[in-house]
């Protein structure tokens, strides 16, 4: 049932902050790790078309198995820190399945790699922080056999690579670690040998890659010493030997190949990068007829911020640099890895804070940056819709807040959704944020402060570019004339500065031009305007997509937990972290003069959550203190304060006996919900405030029987949209990432039969860690449908937005 009622939309999120996360297959698809998951990432319809949920901790490590043909693959190994070796298996209709788990180590994997052999059987070889590398035997039975265990006492190997030798079917392993050396072992007599290590490096060695030239090895290895090494391996016969050293040959029994001896020289020392180099990656060869049809390429990435493309040019046989690109700016820290696509035409990195760059090669055989997904790289806390539903706001652990809206291409006018603004970067972890008006939010962090953000000319042009929507029209209803062209942030500030056109450094001011002033030399303002048609890559989204901050509120004593604004506009309520009743009350300020209107004082612990009612009359906040509040608005008179209390909670009334996480109003009005760590669910009611006499409010009390969801509801909304029968359609989000979806029957006989399960994500819909935010998509304008759009944020770093089918319910 939930297949058909459930369907997931997008997915925004981004690579895990590890090296050896990231795989480009053969048949195109960017495997990588995302929190918990493994994500399957499609390119050229740019969008997330898989994730793959088994690991319980983070992913560490993702590799497509090795081929020795142009065939896409069929099978995919991760490693996590949970101290397991997940297979994945292709099935007929696309979808990956768990096919052999490999328990074994018993610190996080940190490396992983996989190789074909005979039989349809799979050699892989994994590298974690227990000081060992093991090499497993993964079979058809769905068993996992490990055949041999390294050990490397106190020292740590980064990275793993598997290869057949040439002309045989023996695997050879290369391992490069901490000790600045590459070690290269063979498989004999049943024992996995070490065959020679590889000196030369002088750090640290962060990859290794093995790539075959038909009768030949390359092997490509990469240290902190900020070069890389390219190592030959070929075989020779008997009479070759005596002018190799000793030290660079692998002696085999003659029994087990037909060239009993391998030789291994240095083939090239590649300088070029000016900081650690964490990833090298071979161009998967290209073969016609059982020939080699191109040269290999080398991509390597470096924590300067570059990727690099070497290749041996076509007289000499010299490496050289190819083409560089990259040197990405703002505050990325540079890259952790790289891919290229089988045909060579598209290389990735990825980057310290997770970030995905992307590179094509466009018909004049220049690279450009391509249109790639983006997320955050920690826990998504909160988000909301712009009120129109065009666009989604998000707020995380990771320190930014980013803008999500769909963006239709020219081309195939596919409606896929992009990152095209990130509003704020800030320096402490994000908690909550609320939308006033279109164009406008007010955000909290882990300090005392709340910050407000008004949208520049330069956003609300480039919005109108990819959304499709009027640019007259956007600009008219944000009143443009006093709005700045863009924003910056000082060096060493938080606050965003407003950029105005006065203030923008000219792109074609020469070197050697005097500067009126001294501070001329020193400009604070990174911005640049920018024409966009399409979503900006991460560099332009740090530097020049910041919304400049327009007001400070100052009056909580704690880290900021949760705000609310009501449906005018004009009023947003907000709470911090509390232990006392003191620093519990929430705040109310007005949006015309950002003063503070009233403090409500009532819980005795941090409210959780708050929401408005639909007519905002109502203000509805939820506690640790497991009570709710409820503050009715007052006609606006000087004796009267703006709110007061209408109706709450004791505990000695509350029903709920764990945290109270969540609330939310239904569409009328009629009802609220509270969810709790209690695994209850209950509606409240009724709300009418036509009861004559105002001053003795009607009893409130449950009107739903009480839902039990089976685990810690941390999430719930009403859908705006009412069901068949006047029923209400809940969507619940469970700590275990699980989102339910819950129809609700007022008055329904006999009791307990109000509630029925209509539809719920399954495995591979689900988050992986606790649902922190659940959002319906407001109407849009748009010709009514059968499907609505629900958003939710999670712990697991990812936004995902779902389609759900209402006649299915």
């Amino acid at each position: 049932m939930a297949a058909a009622v459930i369907e997931t939309c997008h997915v925004a999120c981004c690579a895990n902050r590890t090296p050896n996360v990231v795989s480009w297959g053969r048949g195109g698809t960017i495997a990588y790790g995302t929190c918990n998951s493994v994500a399957l990432y499609d390119p050229e319809e740019r969008r997330v078309v898989a994730l793959l949920n088994g690991h319980t901790s983070r992913v560490n490590a993702v590799q497509w198995v090795h081929r020795e043909d142009s065939a896409p693959e069929g099978h995919l190994v991760s490693g996590g820190s949970d101290n397991r070796l997940i297979l994945w298996e292709a099935q007929q209709d696309g979808k990956f399945i768990q096919s052999v788990e490999c328990k074994g180590h018993t610190g996080p994997v940190c490396a992983a790699d996989a190789i074909y052999v005979e039989d349809s059987k799979i050699l892989v070889a994994s590298s974690a922080s227990d000081s060992t590398v093991k090499l497993w035997l993964c079979c058809d039975a769905k068993q996992a056999e490990c055949l041999h265990n390294l050990s490397f006492g106190s020292g740590f190997m980064m990275d793993v690579s598997l290869v057949l030798l040439p002309g045989s079917r023996v695997p050879i392993l290369a391992c490069g670690g901490d000790d600045s050396r590459v070690h290269l072992y063979v498989q004999a007599d049943g024992q996995l040998q070490r065959a020679m290590s590889l000196q030369g490096h002088e750090d640290w060695v962060r990859g290794v890659e093995w790539a075959s030239t038909g009768g030949e090895l390359l092997l490509a290895s990469c240290s902190q010493d900020s070069l890389i090494r390219v190592w030959r391996l070929c075989a020779k016969s008997g009479t070759d030997t005596h002018a190799e050293d000793n030290h660079s040959i692998i002696k085999m029994k003659e029994d087990i190949f037909e060239s009993s001896v391998y030789a291994v020289s240095l083939e090239t020392v590649l300088a070029g990068h000016e900081n650690w180099v964490y990833g090298v990656h071979w161009q998967p060869p290209l073969y016609q007829g059982g020939e080699l049809q191109q040269r290999l390429c080398l991509l390597s990435a470096s924590m300067d911020k570059t990727m690099i493309l070497w290749a041996p040019e076509e007289g000499s046989g010299v490496w050289i640099e190819k083409v560089r690109v990259g040197e990405v700016g703002g505050n990325t820290l540079g890259f952790y890895g790289c891919q290229m696509s089988a045909d060579g035409s598209m290389i990735l990195a990825h980057a310290f804070h997770g970030a995905l760059h992307l590179w094509c090669k466009d018909l004049d055989k220049e690279w450009r940056p391509g249109v790639v997904i983006s997320g955050h790289f920690n826990a998504v806390q909160d988000l909301s819709w712009d009120p129109e539903g065009e666009f989604i706001l998000s707020v995380g652990s990771d320190q930014t807040t980013r803008l999500f809206t769909p963006w239709r291409t020219q081309e195939s006018k596919k409606v896929t959704w992009h990152e095209i603004s990130r509003p704020q970067i800030h320096g402490y972890d994000m908690q909550c944020l609320a939308m006033i008006g279109r164009f406008q939010f007010v955000s909290g962090a882990d300090e005392k402060v709340l910050r407000v953000f008004q949208a520049p000319r330069n956003f609300v042009e480039n919005f109108a570019n990819i959304s499709g929507t009027s640019k007259e029209t956007l600009l008219t209803s944000c009143d443009s004339a006093d709005l700045p062209e863009g924003a910056s942030t000082p060096a060493l500030g938080l606050s965003n500065k407003a950029v105005f056109q006065g203030d923008l450094v000219p792109k074609n001011k020469e070197e050697g031009e005097q500067f009126n002033r001294v501070s001329d030399q020193y400009q604070e303002s990174y911005f640049h305007p920018l024409n966009l048609t399409e979503p900006p890559p991460e560099d332009h989204l740090l530097q020049n997509t910041l919304w400049p901050e327009v007001q400070k509120l100052y009056g909580h004593g704690f880290e900021m937990f949760c705000l609310a604004s009501d449906s005018s506009r004009t009023v947003v309520a907000s709470a911090c972290k509390a232990s006392k009743a003191e620093h519990a009350a929430v705040l109310l300020w007005s949006t015309t003069t950002w003063r503070q209107l009233q403090v409500l004082p009532c819980h005795t612990l941090t409210v959780t959550q708050m929401a408005f009612s639909p007519d905002a009359q109502l203000l509805l906040a939820v506690s640790r203190d497991r009570t709710w509040s409820l503050w009715r608005r007052n006609l606006p008179t000087p004796e009267k304060p703006l709110f007061s209390l209408y109706a709450h909670t004791e505990k000695d009334t509350a029903i709920h006996s764990r945290i109270i996480w969540s609330c939310d109003w239904s569409p009328d009005g009629k009802f609220f919900v509270t969810s709790s760590r209690d695994k209850k669910v209950i509606v409240w009611g009724p709300c009418s405030l036509d009861s004559g006499d105002p001053v003795l409010p009607p009893e409130i009390k449950p009107c739903s029987s009480i839902l039990d969801v089976g685990d810690s509801a941390t999430a719930i909304a009403f859908c705006p949209v009412l069901c068949s029968n006047d029923s209400y359609l809940l969507a619940v989000g469970l700590e275990c990432g699980r989102i339910r979806l819950y129809r609700w029957s007022p008055g329904s006989e006999p009791a307990g039969d109000d509630w029925s399960c209509c539809g719920e994500t399954d495995t591979s819909q689900s988050h992986t860690l606790a649902v922190k935010r659940l959002r319906w998509r407001p109407k849009t304008g748009r010709e009514e449908s059968s499907w609505v759009q629900l958003a939710s944020a999670s712990a697991d770093h990812s936004v995902k937005i779902f389609n759900i089918n209402k006649r299915a319910l």
